[in-house]
């Protein structure tokens, strides 16, 4: 096996810099386009040709509703959504009628719909579909993830 040539450009990283979309299933596209735009206030870009209904977030990131009549049962965070004061962003939503989800687990507790995990407060809910979503903060003087900027 050859060593590789030293003075060979590095590979491209297609993906380093490519936009990223966050495809959600949904049953009723028009009851979850309501909760995004009315309940989130996420900016509607509006529906594309093969069915999706996307949202523009916060530095060019998309988030596309999918019907899927079946839907889908994931029970896991789908999406995350980082805020600079979760208390209240909690409390914003909540007033546009989000219901936050509280956990009292071993070692995974919620008080005031916030749990500590490490370098971040988070809290949950989910939208009409079961989508489990997420708000997270970063911790006061945690070092920023790596590869932020």
């Amino acid at each position: 096996m050859n060593a590789p040539d030293p003075r060979a450009p590095a590979p491209v990283a297609p993906l380093r810099d490519a936009p990223m979309t966050t495809i959600l299933p949904v049953r009723d596209l028009e009851r979850a386009r309501r909760f995004y735009a009315d309940a989130l206030g996420l900016h509607a870009v509006g529906a594309r040709p093969d069915g999706k209904y996307l949202f523009r977030t916060a530095g060019g990131a998309l988030l596309a509703l999918f019907p899927k009549p079946e839907g889908t049962k994931a029970e896991h965070t789908a999406a995350s959504f980082q805020v600079g004061d979760i208390a209240a962003a909690i409390a914003a939503l909540k007033a546009r009628g989000v219901t936050f989800h509280d956990y009292d687990l071993p070692g995974f507790r919620t008080v005031g719909h916030v749990c500590v995990l490490g370098s971040e407060k988070a809290a949950w809910f989910s939208d009409p579909e079961g989508n489990i979503l997420c708000l997270h903060e970063e911790v006061a003087g945690a070092p920023p993830p790596q590869g932020a900027t």
